[in-house]
């Protein structure tokens, strides 16, 4: 499972991967997390407000930082 999160790198974004890493593990799945943070590419997932979560190439969320448990049910 690839997870990316799209973002500047403000705290925002750095809570948004800790909790994406923290609900990979508590449902035991391996996950690569990539942190996008050129805002073309941003732009080409068609996100406009960060941070942003992507799962295996699916935007799950933006504009709002979720929960570990959040994330875990969208996985």
């Amino acid at each position: 499972m690839i997870i990316k999160i799209l973002g500047s790198g403000c705290k925002k974004c750095v809570t948004l991967g800790e909790n994406a890493r923290a609900a990979a593990a508590a449902a035991g799945k391996q996950a690569e997390i990539i942190k996008v943070t050129d805002f073309a590419e941003i732009a080409a997932y068609g996100v406009m407000s960060t941070p942003g979560l992507v799962v295996d190439e699916k935007v799950v969320s933006t504009g709002k930082v979720l929960t570990a448990e959040e994330i875990g049910r969208l996985i």
